[in-house]
């Protein structure tokens, strides 16, 4: 009798190995869409061009060079206006939160808030700045400041997730673009959940940055460097200025949120605006509120940002055709030579931190590289390393405006500045120079395939992991600290699933046979699709138009086409019929 009871599990054991085995070849058999390596063209060869189609040729390249130049330069200026726009709207309930002691005095809350206002003025550079001139101003002490700018980390990263949706309408560039955006974010959680925790148990960063503090004798100084700005200001400030320092008084509480007014706008005396107002930006002699010329903004910033973002596409895609595509391909992510090519990584990561240095940003850099990880011109790997870099890079302005201190604080501000230098360095040496250590890989890979197949998943995931996560953590932390405890079990959940999957993909045979799946499971636990089914039943007329870019088998595709074709259908699950008048959607 025991037997067949051996044969049948051995069955089963065989079962699920060779399911293994088909998924693993039929993933091998399948194009790879992170990888482009045949840039497809239909363009005449140079040495077939007559030479007045070789004088178009070059001029044609020269025109689209500068408009990608001048789209490039409206993108950053958009950029610049999302954040004034988020400033408005929210700057003064960010100054709030910042000085509100009781919230700060738990860690976990204090990232939350850190994410919440990074999100709400749209920089970490910002963010930072408030809290070293906080710091500086003995409002709050570096344990409390720590939390906080681990959290502005995280909320920088949201900039680039809201880019990466520019690229939505075709499925594979949209699942590298988002991949390469969530990649900032999958290191910063990472780092966070890690180093949060030794700080809170250890004070690593503290007591490190205490150390290099004391052991330099740095004079006090006034530093200020603007490189990209002075590109940009002569036309940002012509449509709207703000008072960034209006955010850190508020936070100082050296003035009230009701007298505050974080737009830069002329007064008015006797009925009339003051002649002697020198402001000539658009809302300088407008009445509208703060929030009002916000929202405005915000409309204009977003219309903007993706006009842009859809010219600097279009343009890519015209530009890096056929061999010029495989030349800037190969180079961008070539490794050095011989036993140099180790450090090919970290020379990529001194490249993003000099470059986001020059445009005193990390948004902003990563934002520009998106759309280029997108349409395949830089991979996922490399990318990789250049958004360490950044977040190396960012650090400068909190070390700027910490060395613009004045009086006896200096050495808290810099203090504060040094941590966040020294919590991204750490982060890299975690999850950078032993290659098995590189989880935000696969990780943002897995967000890109999710995103991929369920278009909606990124708007849920950009609002999810930026505001609604961080606000219940925040109302948790109101109720009582103790309340956090609440969110033990799922964390432990969510722990325990993370293993069990990497176990299903690695080391299957030490599972018991009905974990090695999840298909004991209801499908709503263990998929996506339902909720898919309801969006679409939902939202299907605008979700198709938006969001689905299948076309149609022809006798004239050829092979590479008919294959593409056929993913792009069997990804979306969609077989084409549909009825307007019963909402009814049919598939496979």
């Amino acid at each position: 009798m025991r037997e067949p009871v051996k044969s049948k599990k051995n069955e089963m054991e065989k079962e699920h190995s060779d399911k293994g085995k088909q998924g693993s070849e039929k993933q091998k058999g399948d194009t790879n869409p992170w990888i482009i390596e045949d840039f497809k063209t239909d363009i005449t060869l140079w040495d077939d061009k007559t030479f007045k189609e070789k004088i178009w040729t070059v001029l044609w390249i020269f025109i689209r060079v500068c408009l990608f130049l001048g789209l490039l330069y409206i993108f950053v200026c958009s950029l610049d206006f999302l954040s004034s726009a988020f400033r408005l709207l929210g700057g003064a309930a960010a100054g709030n939160v910042l000085n509100d002691h009781f919230l700060l005095s738990n860690p976990i809350c204090g990232l939350m808030i850190g994410v919440l206002v990074t999100v709400l003025v749209q920089s970490s550079s910002t963010s930072t700045s408030i809290v070293v001139a906080m710091v500086s101003a003995d409002i709050i002490r570096v344990p409390q400041a720590i939390p906080i700018v681990m959290g502005a980390n995280i909320g920088t990263s949201v900039t680039n997730t809201i880019v990466a949706m520019g690229q939505v309408q075709d499925r594979d560039e949209f699942r590298r673009a988002f991949a390469g955006a969530t990649l900032h974010d999958m290191f910063n959680w990472l780092s966070v959940v890690i180093l949060l925790l030794i700080e809170v148990m250890f004070h690593y960063l503290e007591a490190l940055s205490k150390a290099v503090v004391n052991g330099f004798n740095i004079p006090e100084r006034d530093i200020e460097v603007s490189i990209l700005k002075e590109l940009t200001d002569p036309f940002t400030k012509r449509i709207i200025a703000i008072d960034k320092k209006a955010i850190t008084k508020i936070a100082e509480k050296a003035i009230s949120t009701a007298d505050a007014r974080i737009l830069k706008h002329c007064k008015k005396i006797n009925g009339t605006w003051d002649p002697e107002c020198d402001y000539d930006h658009w809302f300088a002699r407008s009445e509208l509120s703060d929030s009002g010329a916000g929202l405005i903004m915000l409309a204009v910033s977003l219309i903007i940002l993706c006009l842009c973002l859809f010219g600097i596409v279009k343009i890519l895609h015209s530009l890096l055709k056929g061999s010029i595509a495989k030349i800037v391909h190969k180079y961008l992510n070539a490794d050095f030579p011989g036993y140099a090519a180790y450090f090919t990584g970290y020379f990529a990561i001194l490249i993003g931190a000099v470059l986001t240095f020059v445009v005193q940003s990390s948004s902003i850099f990563t934002s520009a590289m998106t759309p280029l990880v997108g349409v395949g011109v830089i991979t996922l790997d490399r990318m990789y390393p250049l958004t360490l870099g950044s977040n190396i890079g960012t650090t400068a302005t909190g070390l700027i405006a910490a060395l613009a201190s004045s009086g006896g604080k200096l050495k808290n501000a810099l203090q504060i500045a040094i941590c966040h230098l020294f919590f991204n360095i750490t982060g890299i040496l975690i999850f950078y120079p032993i290659p098995f250590m590189r989880w935000p890989l696969p990780m943002a890979r897995k967000l890109g395939n999710t995103t991929a197949n369920y278009r909606w998943f990124a708007i849920a995931y950009l609002v999810a992991m930026f505001f609604i996560f961080p606000a219940i953590i925040i109302g948790l932390s109101v109720i009582s600290p103790y309340a956090l405890l609440l969110l033990l079990p799922v964390v432990l959940m969510l722990i325990a699933v993370g293993i069990i999957n990497v176990l299903q993909k690695k080391k299957p045979g030490w599972l018991p046979l009905k974990l090695r799946d999840w298909s004991f499971l209801p499908i709503w636990c263990r998929s996506l699709q339902p909720y898919d089914n309801i969006m679409r039943f939902r939202w299907f007329p605008y979700y198709d138009m938006c969001c689905r870019k299948c076309d149609a088998l022809s006798n004239d595709d050829d092979a590479q086409t008919i294959v593409k074709k056929e993913n792009c259908n069997k990804n979306s699950g969609f077989n084409g019929s549909f009825s307007n008048s019963a909402y009814k959607v049919v598939y496979r």
